[in-house]
């Protein structure tokens, strides 16, 4: 008997995505500016005007977030160096706990960017070879786990070498202080090294798609694995299915979709684009696999900023959002920036635990709200 086809006629979602990606790309530079703005007060404080740090510069610093909610865990107690970066990961692993690693695809500055060079990167390549070319499976597997094992590398370093003590002299060390400074001088005065490094990747990303996202990114690594404790997923009719392998040509992250009945990758970024390329309606959807309930689309383009944006008003109506560094403690630590470091290997890190042994008593050891 031959399959019905039916025109899928509900209404893309991805101009909803683009508007998404490009209001937290103006977000970040707004923070940027501000950021900017705020540096230039801390190096010249009697000439400068005075501008507030903005809390959300601290979603560059994931390392140090980590930290706090391992020391969260630990201690109960939320680190009060950065704790905006704190509440920023705890939004990120939420959405993707919900939605799948829509953080990637819908709200990362850095996503968004890597998805223009691609698509950018495809048209270059149309135009040389007459097509799209993609990585063989043999050397895609191994290139995507350098990503974990950089995660592994810091989940061990935290999670398995750092004792609480240790946690909380790296979290109140005056590098971890002013680290988001740091960041910023890294980018403003970068060096030819690094530029280079950036240079290789954005070249590397014209020709393999998302090469930084795909396969170097942690923290992309560390939302792939809450995403595959995510309920929603991308579901397959194979009934109604006409085999047109559309969805799969249109995946960023090259699944194939029209081989399976039940997306359950750790590279499905929650895009929509194979749900809203299938010409057979309901064929493709987004459901809730153990109510076997269909997810809306709009609530995706919603829910994602929504589920985000909440926690972290959740942050600022507590009086949770803002550090509790003064601006005089900044202009202070500002002086000696340029020789304040961190712990650059494991070795380093266990000579702070030993250290911080050394400075305290059992007693001691005990962390409190003090």
């Amino acid at each position: 008997m031959p399959r019905k086809y039916i025109k899928n006629t509900e209404k893309s979602i991805q101009l909803y995505r683009s508007i998404t990606q490009i209001l937290f790309i103006l977000i970040c530079i707004w923070i940027g500016i501000e950021f900017y703005l705020f540096t230039k007060f801390i190096e010249s404080p009697g000439s400068a005007v005075f501008v507030e740090r903005p809390p959300g510069a601290e979603a560059f610093l994931p390392i140090s977030a980590l930290m706090s909610v391992y020391y969260f865990i630990q201690t109960g107690i939320i680190h009060d160096a950065h704790p905006a970066g704190f509440f920023i990961l705890i939004a990120v692993i939420a959405v993707s706990l919900v939605f799948g690693k829509s953080f990637c695809s819908w709200i990362c500055p850095i996503g968004t960017l890597s998805e223009y060079i691609a698509d950018f990167g495809d048209k270059i390549q149309k135009k040389l070879f007459k097509k799209v070319y993609r990585l063989p499976r043999w050397l895609d597997y191994p290139l995507r786990s350098l990503k974990y094992l950089l995660l592994g590398f810091f989940v061990y370093s935290i999670f398995f070498t750092m004792s609480t003590i240790a946690l909380r002299m790296f979290l109140d060390s005056p590098y971890n202080l002013v680290a988001d400074v740091k960041m910023w001088y890294f980018f403003a005065d970068i060096s030819k090294t690094s530029l280079i490094v950036i240079s290789v990747l954005f070249f590397l990303s014209i020709f393999i798609r998302n090469f930084w996202c795909r396969f170097l990114c942690p923290y992309g690594a560390l939302l792939g694995i809450f995403s595959l404790l995510s309920p929603q997923k991308i579901t397959r009719d194979p009934i109604s299915c006409i085999d047109c392998a559309l969805c799969a040509k249109a995946c960023p992250s090259n699944i194939k979709v029209d081989k399976v009945k039940t997306v359950f990758s750790d590279e499905c970024s929650t895009c929509m684009s194979c749900v809203d390329v299938c010409p057979v309606e309901d064929t493709l959807q987004l459901k809730s696999v153990p109510f076997k309930r269909v997810i809306p689309k709009k609530l995706i383009a919603f829910g994602v900023s929504i589920l985000f944006l909440t926690i972290i008003t959740v942050a600022k109506i507590s009086n949770s959002w803002e550090n509790n560094i003064s601006p005089i403690e900044y202009i202070d630590l500002h002086q000696n920036i340029h020789s304040l470091g961190h712990p650059r290997s494991t070795t380093e890190l266990d000579e702070l635990n030993k250290k911080a042994k050394q400075m305290h008593t059992p007693k001691e050891l005990e962390i409190t709200n003090d």
